[in-house]
């Protein structure tokens, strides 16, 4: 009998092809998040459902707060699990260097790791201890009595020892106590190796509830149960707050069929009391509504709601204590469109995922909240920098200025200089070198390719490709550091600076209120200065630049700093010339005036190279690089010659 070609048919699954974008969390994800912000119960029978039967820790999470009632003291710990081989190659440092930050201690001075035995960690031997390991674990441990606890060092202590109890192992980890917010916390990071090398391994229910009563434990005893009028007096502080607060987690357990019905679970008449009082302000935000004298509604989506109001209170309270009293329209959140200005504020808006704000003084006279993307490095941006801030995906003014460059799919640096020439553009060669950074980002992305020096072949769709990939990045604003220098600092710089851009621009965003005028003063005292170079000169009410300001400048500041580099090293400065190329090992990358430069040595001589980010990863390594204005090309010596 013939065979049937159904009969040789075979389903091969695939995995989902890789979409633009942030990856999508899984449905279950996102359940079992939802199910923990509410305030489930941890496993076991009591739940119809066995307990997690892996990792360690398992056991000690049934009974961790057996003996603890209601009046006992409440820690909140929020635990994230790290995998390392995920992560950015600098992110357990980035992590331990802002823990440490400035600032968070009771006098507003540095912070101080300290471990079991020592109160001054070496996080260096810290971070090579865990090399090797697959994961690492980070908490934060936040006691709601935290001000009462003086010792928040052996708090910790004990309840790190007895964690080690429960999970039968020696445990390597640091800690950094904050008291810089209304709740002192403790972050707490541990490496993920158990006392013989083995991969650690935490019951997931130990982690969601074990460690929490190991804390409510400790707290207690130190502190005390809590009294009938304590109790009370902090499930009043959350009536009227405009946040998620316990009382809410409650009322959401509560919904059933009909809603919230007092009358169908009778409980203890002062609890129901405060609840009732909550429900009323939730009515009064919209949030809740009334249906008879003992039964309400929760409208859709309360959590988020509450969640996000919780956020832009945090944000209105820093930005307030960034600016110190000075008077400006806040905004918090994109505006789609870029923001520039001084940096007067950071901060961690989530300290546990290490997602980072700023606050700027914009230039359009108002102050700005940005969120940064995650991971991104809060101490690359000093306080006082001038930065710049585009939301991600947004179509970019280089671009569109790329494509009305462009000739039959092709740009040419000199095509482009000439026009700008033609259009009465002062400096055409800083322009073109702006276009030049971005087009060489969109070369690494494979958009666009480079055919011959200052020249690039671009595709008729390059803006839509352009946004695609920037839409790919994480969310959150994308930062550009234009200056780490205040501009108080800028006004008798040596390189190329901000406020000389903000010249040849003739200051025409510059806002006449708030930071825009305090940047048109700036202008000014910087125009004298560069009067006294030679590089300006004051007609009138005229103000006229020396023809390409922004290379003098930044070529006298090179060549200053090479001499002293020079009697540092004993090795000859090389100065590069314009589309000159250059090659020696990364030895280090320098801050200045005109920007962040590399060093690169050839064992005789070194030369200076405008840095990348690209390039950090390849500290010590072979480069070579192509220099064209304050633009550059950069390559790796490997034998296939990939050009990074």
């Amino acid at each position: 009998m013939a065979s049937r070609d159904d009969d040789r048919f075979r389903v091969r699954p695939s995995p989902p092809k890789s979409r633009a974008g942030p990856r999508p969390q899984r449905f279950i994800t996102q359940v079992l998040k939802q199910v923990s912000g509410a305030g489930t119960s941890r496993s076991g029978k009591t739940i119809n459902r066995p307990a997690n039967t892996f990792g360690r820790g398992r056991v000690a999470a049934t009974l961790a707060g057996r003996g603890l009632g209601a009046n006992a003291r409440r820690v909140i710990v929020k635990s994230r699990f790290v995998v390392l081989q995920r992560a950015s190659p600098h992110s357990v440092a980035v992590h331990l260097r802002y823990i440490e930050r400035e600032g968070v201690t009771r006098d507003g001075q540095k912070g101080q790791a300290y471990g079991a035995d020592t109160d001054a960690a070496d996080l260096q031997s810290f971070q090579e201890r865990g090399q090797a390991d697959r994961h690492q674990f980070r908490f934060i441990v936040s006691a709601e009595d935290g001000l009462e606890i003086e010792d928040l060092k052996g708090f910790t202590r004990q309840l790190m020892r007895r964690i080690e109890i429960d999970l039968e192992t020696r445990l390597d980890w640091v800690a950094v106590d904050h008291w810089d917010t209304d709740n002192p916390h403790t972050h707490i990071v541990l490496n993920g190796h158990t006392a013989g090398g083995e991969h650690l391994v935490i019951a997931p229910d130990y982690m969601a509830h074990g460690m929490r009563q190991r804390a409510s434990e400790i707290a207690t005893e130190w502190l005390g149960p809590r009294t009938e009028a304590e109790m009370r007096q902090s499930l009043l502080r959350e009536v009227d707050q405009q946040r998620l607060t316990s009382l809410d987690r409650a009322l959401i357990r509560q919904v059933g069929a009909d809603g919230i019905d007092f009358t169908a679970s009778p409980q203890d008449r002062q609890r129901q009391n405060v609840l009732r009082a909550r429900l009323q302000r939730l009515e009064g935000m919209g949030l809740a509504e009334r249906i008879d004298a003992h039964r309400w509604t929760l409208k859709p989506g309360l959590a988020a709601t509450l969640g996000a109001l919780g956020e832009r209170e945090d944000a209105l309270h820093a930005m307030r204590r960034a600016l110190a009293g000075q008077q400006r329209e806040l905004v918090i959140g994109e505006t789609g469109t870029p923001v520039l200005g001084r940096i007067v504020g950071k901060g961690l808006a989530d300290e546990l995922h290490d997602r980072g704000y700023l606050v700027v003084d914009g230039i359009d006279g108002r102050a700005h909240y940005l969120k940064l993307q995650a991971g991104a490095d809060l101490g690359e941006l000093p306080i006082g920098g001038i930065v710049e801030a585009r939301p991600a995906g947004q179509p970019r003014a280089v671009d569109r200025a790329i494509l009305a460059a462009s000739k039959d799919g092709t740009y040419t640096t000199a095509g482009h200089a000439a026009q700008l020439k033609r259009a009465g553009q002062r400096d055409p060669q800083a322009t073109v070198e702006i276009h030049v950074r971005r087009l060489e980002a969109l070369r690494r992305a494979g958009i666009v390719e480079r055919v011959g020096d200052g020249v690039w072949k671009i595709p008729g769709d390059l803006r839509a490709q352009a946004q695609r990939h920037d839409a790919g990045k994480a969310p959150g604003q994308a930062i550009e550091l234009r200056s780490h220098l205040p501009i108080e600092q800028q006004v008798r710089a040596l390189g190329a600076t901000w406020l000389d851009r903000q010249l040849l621009d003739e200051g025409k965003a510059l806002a006449p209120q708030g930071f825009g005028a305090r940047a048109r003063e700036a202008m000014q005292q910087r125009v004298d200065f560069l009067a006294g170079q030679g590089l300006a000169e004051r007609r009138g009410q005229r103000i006229v630049l020396a023809r390409n300001l922004l290379a003098t400048l930044r070529e006298r500041e090179l060549a200053h700093v090479g001499r002293q580099l020079e009697a540092q090293t004993g090795r000859s400065y090389r100065p590069l010339k314009d589309g000159q190329r250059a090659s020696g090992f990364y030895r280090q990358s320098i801050q200045l005036a005109s920007g962040r430069f590399a060093v690169l040595d050839d064992g005789l001589g070194f030369s200076l190279v405008p840095w990348r980010p690209v390039i950090e990863r390849r500290l010590g390594q072979q480069l070579s690089a192509t220099v064209r204005g304050s633009s550059v090309s950069w390559a790796m010596h490997t034998q296939r010659g990939l050009a990074l």
